[in-house]
């Protein structure tokens, strides 16, 4: 067991505001959440907590503070007031509301008359349930989220906010509400120091205005930043180092023989002098010889401080009670009555709906365009009343059932996509499990209306059901009822699932028992007696029950009869599904129920289920719990130069860089009336070898924007401008075989390890000259300099599930990149997300890369001193993507200083304050507004500009007797080596995610065993007497190839979606040819499917009872492997022709239900119209019922059975029903062959050419 916390004690004050420091690790999180009630009941916890002297389970401490988690984690559809707004609405007024009654109460007595402005805004925070809150307009004033009020958030794969106005987003949907105890896990991550310095600001007077108790978690504190608090709390390995007024530490650490030197940020002090690596360097007692302190020993030490004693003592004091706000500790647990908290839920669903109108609007024009199909091709059903006709009658109206339950597939998709969303909120108490699944529910109901509307309005009359009024409604009623079970079905699946790559499968899983036990692919008669109870505990029984009786106990089918029975009651007879009228009511109800019993279920799920999450644990860490710390000092001072790779010096130089994007809706509700929005404005520069340049601006200035423009990463936009390497015009293939670009978006293989991802990027960007041993050496070092060594064997894992925390992943990234030897590297915030030391180690690396010529630029939001005076020139950039300076910075940044101090008014910089945040804040908007300045138009009249652009034109002519970079391959790996890389990639993948393969490996195994138990050797060919008993055992086939290969098309489809994104950043970066990773991938699946193939045919082929010949075993195997390959393969390709999952959901299950329509089994080739017969040709699974009928049945001259009133072999019934001849055996063989090998080539094509990433 890894201890997390030890011994943990303190107190934290109202009207103060606390800063928690410490290394990530050391257990930051883990307080943060034991204080606020939410350490998952997993872990083991001693000890107590006590708010106002009373204990955590006496009151709900999760509605008195607010905890501001470091993921972010919001609704891709809402806009940034939307998201705000409504946690205001669900968080509530709290206790304002009573106090207002006071105030009035008050004012009314003394005789005063109230600010009118003060009144008003007091009132409208105090009233509650309001759309439109009040309260949000000033959190998103002083957060800086005001400039995007109406903007999407947005997520990987669509454009939205920037990640800082993400993060702030993050905390400004917690302290909207009104907590008075905020706890707040690095919220500056991805800020600029001075939005930071302005949050924190704001903070503070929250607390000593307005008596918050607040504790904030902070990574890289500026030093005005961090002069901003009140009190300390530094930790180290589970233990508090430190826990006092700000002002003393500096003593305490002064007293065990450590100074902070005068450039350096205490924050950043704080944290090193606690590492081994680092410690030293701040040991002032050069008299005395050093030896280092450990944590323990620094816990001691404080414990003995005057300080550490003063904490101990008012810890031992009780607290007085009395002197409590009995309106302090919230005791109840959502702020809203009931009635509010499901208006409020309906309303975000309704919103949430509108937004997502074009899936919807999808779905019902899928269902119509199937609808039209499917009507033309029964079209001629209506013009005979005999057993052939009825046969085609009960098969559209199975169809029609099965069809409106795939329709809801993308449902499970969408509902499993908001669950982290979900759960955050309903952790913080925001609202119940309940209260969200009833909107879900009943606001699909309109969408299950038109869905079955769209289907049985085109369908009906043009298939020719009986032509009666009432009858129509009540086959819409059923469809209705079918649609919306199948809708709440996946959603009560999605809640226990949880994953995308679990849900398809347990969706499919649940299908295919309620599609066996429905009484169509196997009657009710021919299921083994003591299994026909599940006859009566699937919906789809009481649908078809509906359906059939419903038109054939119409007048119409009651004339003929055969051996004394109508045909329609021999048709229900066979099927045994002979039942009175009065049996359409009883199936309404049980459909009813079954809808009920499904969002029962949903809104259990969603209350009792938890949210995995789980960070690594470093091997240095468990050394360490488990008493072998060994660890021996490293010197961090290596330097990449002492094994640098070739590679050629190249200067980059763009000359008015222009960026436009298509003006967003938002704007244009605004009155912003221009076509084009421009981003980035007639921007010019160089970056030289050698020199460390910064890219720095305020949150949204347009700082990743400047570097996906010329890195080539921008996928839509118009851009303007000479960009130049080398002198030479930039060629994008070139340009990405010789830089790296380190995205501020952590975006890697989940299955792979550290050393892996940095192996395999060495692998493929690494030139093919370099040998294996030289490239291994290569990676240690980075993995060594990066500091990952440690972690080297650790997952990645997905980012607030498992796997590397956010500053490992930080590093890792950067690591893939400085391992690829690039000449030109790219760095969007390396150092967001670290902790100062962290950020003090990649800078260093950073330093390094630049020492030995490369061209090195990284944006940077919170510098420290030392990091900033670490790069050599600096471009700032202003809001709106305008240039105010580009220039080198000078000994002690003093060239920046002098030339912001030389344009009047603007403030001389105090001693020892930080020169970037002292920047930004002297070049902000509002700065720019006081002075009446513009400081793009001062940098262009200015001698520094005159000075670049002289430079730059230098820059923009090639030097003499040099020529264009040029490699002779695309690629740094020949193709195969290309191919062997994405191979050993893929395979790691694979072997490691268990929710893919060992899943649907448990589901075919599952399957098989239904499948054989239900039709237990009703495949012996001797045991087949009719037309009843071959239908029967071909629906088996039939059954089998649909359902295991939907399942598999579904399981692949997430898996290829998560990794897709990995491919784009490998992909832009030059890695590879798109047709190597798509063939390693097709190729990856080539043994699981031949696993899933064999493990059918091993449980299934026996035990339902098909021939026990060698021949007639293999064809057999043959078509489940190529069958299972092409589903996989179109699962694959429809993820890689469409946006996102929900998308490629709608048209896969187009797919399916056409095959399903056009087999061959539902309605026989002979009697599909001839203007859909190409369809039937071209549908894969023609082919293979026609291998698995034939190969089976084909053959059987000499068995003779009773069909449709004459006798006939099965051979020859077989041949002329289906059309199936066994002369064409090998034909069919080769074609369907062909399929799997059409889709992969598909699947790469799709790949190289389509990219739905929104940059």
């Amino acid at each position: 067991k890894v201890q997390i916390l030890e011994n943990v004690s303190g107190i934290i004050k109202p009207s103060r505001i606390t800063l928690l420091l410490g290394p990530p690790g050391c257990g930051k999180t883990t307080l943060l959440k034991a204080l606020t009630g939410r350490l998952n009941k997993s872990l083991k916890e001693t000890g107590e907590i006590e708010y106002n002297g009373v204990k955590l389970d006496q009151f709900v401490p999760a509605k008195t503070s607010a905890y501001v988690s470091q993921y972010d984690l919001h609704v891709a559809d809402m806009t940034v007031r939307e998201t705000l707004d409504f946690s205001a609405r669900f968080q509530g007024v709290g206790s304002r509301a009573e106090i207002m009654k006071e105030v009035i109460k008050k004012e009314k007595e003394a005789g005063i008359t109230p600010d009118p402005d003060i009144d008003a805004y007091m009132k409208a925070i105090s009233m509650e349930g309001l759309q439109r809150s009040m309260q949000t307009d000033y959190i998103m004033k002083i957060m800086g989220l005001d400039k995007c009020a109406d903007v999407k958030v947005g997520n990987a794969m669509r454009r939205g906010i920037s990640g800082g106005e993400m993060k702030r987003l993050t905390t400004g949907e917690m302290i909207v509400g009104p907590c008075k105890v905020l706890l707040m896990d690095e919220i500056s991550t991805g800020l600029d120091s001075s939005t930071t310095f302005q949050i924190v600001s704001c903070l503070q007077q929250l607390a000593h205005i307005s008596e918050y108790t607040i504790l904030v978690s902070l990574l890289q504190p500026a030093p005005e930043t961090y002069d901003l608090f009140d009190d300390i709390i530094l930790m180290g390995e589970g233990k508090v180092v430190y826990h006092g007024p700000k002002n003393l530490i500096m003593t305490f650490f002064e007293s065990c023989g450590f100074k902070c030197p005068e450039r350096k940020g205490p924050a950043d002090f704080l944290q090193e002098v606690l590492s081994k690596k680092d410690q030293q360097q701040y040991w002032s007692r050069s008299e005395q010889w050093y030896n280092f302190i450990t944590v323990d020993q620094f816990c001691d030490k404080f414990k003995a401080s005057q300080v550490g004693q003063s904490l101990a003592e008012d810890l031992s004091k009780l607290y007085e009670k009395s002197k409590a706000n009995k309106n302090a500790l919230s005791c109840s647990i959502y702020s809203l009555s009931k009635w509010h908290l499901l208006k409020a839920c309906f309303d975000r669903e309704l919103l949430l709906m509108k937004r997502n109108a074009f899936l919807h609007i999808t779905k019902a024009v899928q269902l119509g365009l199937l609808a039209i199909i499917t009507g033309t091709v029964f079209f001629h059903t209506h013009k005979n009343f005999d057993i052939v006709s009825a046969n085609y009658y009960m098969g559209s109206l199975f169809y029609a059932l099965i069809l409106l339950m795939v329709n809801g597939i993308p449902e499970l998709v969408m509902s499993i996509s908001r669950l982290p969303v979900f759960y955050k909120h309903r952790d913080h108490y925001l609202y119940p499990g309940w209260a969200y699944a009833i909107p879900a529910f009943i606001l699909k109901i309109p969408a299950s209306l038109v869905a079955a509307l769209s289907w049985t309005s085109i369908s009906y009359y043009l298939i020719g059901y009986t032509p009666e009024a009432p009858r129509y409604f009540r086959q819409l009623l059923v469809l209705f009822l079918v649609h919306t079970g199948a809708l709440s079905l996946y959603r009560c699946v999605g809640s226990y699932c949880q994953t995308i790559a679990v849900g398809p499968i347990a969706a499919t899983m649940s299908l295919l028992v309620i599609l066996l036990f429905g009484g169509f692919l196997i009657p009710r008669p021919s299921m083994p007696n003591w299994l026909k109870w599940g006859f009566w505990l699937s919906p789809l029984s009481y649908a078809e029950i509906g359906l059939t009786g419903n038109e054939f106990l119409t007048p119409r089918w009651l004339k003929i009869t055969i051996s004394g029975v109508t045909i329609g009651r021999r048709i229900l007879i066979d099927r045994g599904l002979d039942f009175s009228v009065y049996f359409y009511w009883i199936s309404v109800a049980a459909l009813i129920g079954f809808i009920l019993l499904y969002n029962i279920g949903f809104a259990i799920g969603l209350t009792i289920k938890q949210w995995a999450s789980q960070a690594i644990i470093s091997n240095d860490k468990i050394r360490i719990c488990h008493g072998r710390d060994q660890e021996k000092s490293k010197d961090i001072k290596i330097g990449m130069r002492r094994m640098a790779l070739p590679f050629t010096p190249l200067t980059i130089s763009f000359r008015d860089v222009n960026y436009y994007i298509d003006t967003p809706p938002e704007m244009r509700k605004k009155g912003y009336m221009g076509r084009k929005l421009q981003l980035l404005r007639n921007i010019t520069g160089a970056f030289q070898p050698g020199i460390l340049s910064a890219l720095m601006g305020v949150t949204g200035a347009g700082k990743t924007t400047l570097l996906d423009v010329l890195a080539g990463r921008k996928t839509g936009g118009v851009i303007e401008g000479d960009i130049r390497i080398g002198g030479y015009p930039k060629v994008q293939q070139t340009f990405s075989r010789i830089s790296g670009y380190c995205e501020q978006n952590d975006v890697h293989s989940p299955q792979i390890t550290v050393g892996e991802s940095v192996a395999y990027s060495a692998w493929l960007r690494l030139p093919a000259e370099i040998d294996t041993k030289t490239r291994k050496e290569f990676v240690d070092e980075v993995l060594e300099i990066i500091e990952l060594d440690e972690i080297r064997d650790a997952l990645v894992g997905t980012p607030g599930v498992n796997g590397l925390s956010r500053e490992q992943r930080k590093r890792l990234t950067i690591a893939v990149e400085l391992v690829s030897n690039p000449s030109i590297v790219f760095m969007d915030e390396p150092t967001s997300g670290l902790d100062a030391r962290a950020a003090a180690i990649a800078m260093r690396a950073v330093k390094n890369v630049a020492e030995t010529g490369r061209t090195v630029v990284c944006t940077i939001h919170q510098p420290s001193i030392e990091i900033f005076e670490a790069f050599d020139e600096l471009m700032l950039i202003k809001r709106g993507g305008e240039l105010i300076y580009a220039g080198p910075l000078g000994q002690h940044s003093c060239m920046v200083i002098q030339y912001f101090q030389s344009i009047p008014g603007v403030p001389k910089i105090k001693d020892n304050y930080n020169p970037s945040t002292w920047m930004l804040e002297v070049t902000s908007t509002s700065m720019e507004a006081q002075l009446g300045v513009d400081f793009a138009q001062i940098y262009t009249g200015s001698s520094i500009c005159k000075d670049k652009d002289e430079l730059i034109k230098g820059f923009s002519m090639p030097p003499p007797g040099t020529s264009d970079l040029h490699f002779p391959t695309r690629f740094p790996q020949k193709f195969l080596e290309q191919f062997k890389a994405c191979l050993w990639k893929q395979f790691l993948s694979h072997w490691r995610t268990p929710s893919y393969n060992l899943v649907r490996i448990v589901f075919m195994a599952f399957s098989s065993i239904i499948f054989g138990v239900l039709y237990w050797q009703q495949g012996n060919i001797r045991h087949i007497n009719d037309q009843q008993g071959l239908f029967t055992i071909l629906g088996c086939m039939y059954g089998i190839t649909i359902f295991t290969g939907i399942n598999n098309s579904q399981s692949a489809m997430p898996f290829v979606a998560v990794e897709r994104s990995v491919m784009y950043r490998e992909r832009f970066a030059g890695m590879y040819s798109p047709w190597a990773y798509s063939f390693a991938q097709v190729a990856m699946e080539i043994p699981y499917v031949l696993m899933l193939a064999l493990l059918f045919m091993l449980i299934a082929y026996p035990t339902i009872g098909y021939a026990w010949t060698a021949a007639k075993f293999c064809w057999f195997f043959y078509t489940m492997f190529w069958t299972l390959l092409y589903f996989v393969y179109f699962g694959m390709l429809i993820v890689s022709i469409t946006p996102n999952l929900q998308v490629a959901s709608i048209y896969a299950s187009s797919f399916y239900m056409t095959q399903h329509l056009l087999s061959g089994f539902v309605v026989p080739p002979s009697q599909i119209p001839k203007w859909w017969i190409w369809l039937y040709y071209i549908s894969p699974m023609s082919w293979t019922l026609n291998l698995l009928f034939t190969t089976q049945f084909g053959f059987a001259d000499s068995s003779n059975i009773l069909v449709f009133g004459e006798t006939k072999p099965i051979a020859a019934f077989v041949r002329d029903y289906f059309g199936f001849h066994r002369e064409l055996l090998p034909l069919s063989a080769i074609i369907l062959a062909a399929y799997p090998v059409l889709f992969a080539i598909l699947y790469g094509y799709s790949i190289s050419r389509f990219n739905f990433q929104k940059r």
